[in-house]
């Protein structure tokens, strides 16, 4: 698998976020960070997540797309949208629930947008597990029938360990 990256683009409250590569908790302060600026605009018309040339994706990107899905629901009353073709991920997807949360799609989007590359964020390893944390109990409250696969985990990010 090729190293993970992600592009995003913002044009008049349509954010777009590009995954490729393989997606993991290394970039997940960086994901974490561009969400916050998301969730502090008031004026979020759609959220796109293009996963159509991501490869992998870890749990800890899940749970932030779950927070992301969720946030967009409750506060704007819209639905992220994902696109993917991954059999992999859309089997994931698919079992953890997602799509009570997020529209998925497998076609190709027409979407025509300047990406950037995500602003690299330079995360101490306590805001890391917070992070992490935080991510595996959204991953519990949308999927309780996957909780027991990352209760140890949480358990042992919870004590420091």
């Amino acid at each position: 698998m090729s190293s993970g990256k992600i592009l995003v683009s913002d044009q008049e409250g349509s954010y777009l976020l590009k995954f490729s590569g393989d997606v993991r908790v290394t970039l997940c302060g960086s994901l974490n960070r561009h969400m916050e600026t998301i969730f502090g605009s008031t004026d979020v018309k759609r959220v796109v997540i293009d996963m159509l040339e991501a490869e992998g994706v870890d749990s800890t990107t899940l749970g932030l797309i779950a927070k992301l899905g969720m946030h967009c629901q409750s506060k704007y009353d819209i639905n992220v949208q994902l696109f993917c073709q991954n059999p992999s991920i859309l089997r994931t997807l698919n079992c953890m629930s997602f799509d009570e949360i997020i529209d998925i799609f497998e076609e190709v989007p027409e979407i025509n947008a300047e990406l950037q590359v995500i602003e690299t964020v330079n995360t101490e390893v306590d805001e890391i597990r917070q992070q992490v944390l935080e991510a595996h109990k959204v991953l519990m409250k949308l999927s309780p029938a996957s909780s027991k696969e990352f209760t140890d985990l949480i358990r042992a990010l919870e004590s420091g360990r």
